[in-house]
């Protein structure tokens, strides 16, 4: 029993370290990645549409990323969501591909991005104390039920702190690799 409760808890928080993974690729790193245009949407036909859905999307280049819309008549549409969104770049059209250069990041932008890679990392945490927080509940309550006992629930209460700890340190370890990342010049 104790052992299907760290499963499901195991389960839950690699879906948040999935989720912290895929914010921090659209942390913009010097290189130019085109994960970085996922979150980007335009409208296409009176529908909130993904970027990479209505465009192809390559990175030509190591600072270079290449949008080529199937449909031309979107190319302003897409301009114009790029320069919305908090990315940093000025795309450039030529009518039938948008360019966007990134340039090298500056110190201060360097570290305005190692701020906003901490937030999501502390969000994460965040997220698996919340976990954590429910497993105990619940952990508490099957003791309550008589379904474990008071020795069973403070071994489990301790799997569940040691989980913890390793996902938090988990965090950490991502989170500071994204750093190294972003402050190589």
């Amino acid at each position: 029993m104790s052992k299907q409760i760290l499963k499901d808890m195991e389960t839950k928080a690699d879906k948040t370290l999935h989720a912290l993974k895929e914010e921090l690729k659209t942390v913009r790193a010097g290189r130019a990645n085109p994960s970085i245009l996922d979150n980007i949407m335009v409208e296409y036909y009176g529908t909130s549409t993904p970027l990479k859905q209505v465009a192809t999307i390559s990175a030509p280049e190591a600072r270079l990323l290449t949008i080529q819309p199937w449909d031309k008549s979107i190319m302003k549409e897409i301009e114009k969501q790029i320069q919305a969104s908090n990315l940093g770049i000025t795309p450039s059209n030529d009518g039938t591909i948008i360019r966007l250069p990134f340039p090298q990041l500056t110190e201060d932008r360097r570290k305005e991005l190692t701020k906003v890679v901490k937030e999501y990392g502390e969000k994460s945490k965040v997220t698996i104390r919340s976990i954590r927080r429910d497993f105990v509940d619940d952990a508490k309550k099957m003791e309550k039920n008589a379904e474990i006992s008071e020795d069973e629930l403070h071994v489990l209460l301790d799997d569940i702190q040691s989980l913890t700890d390793k996902l938090t340190k988990e965090i950490d370890n991502i989170v500071t690799d994204k750093e190294t990342e972003l402050m190589e010049i």
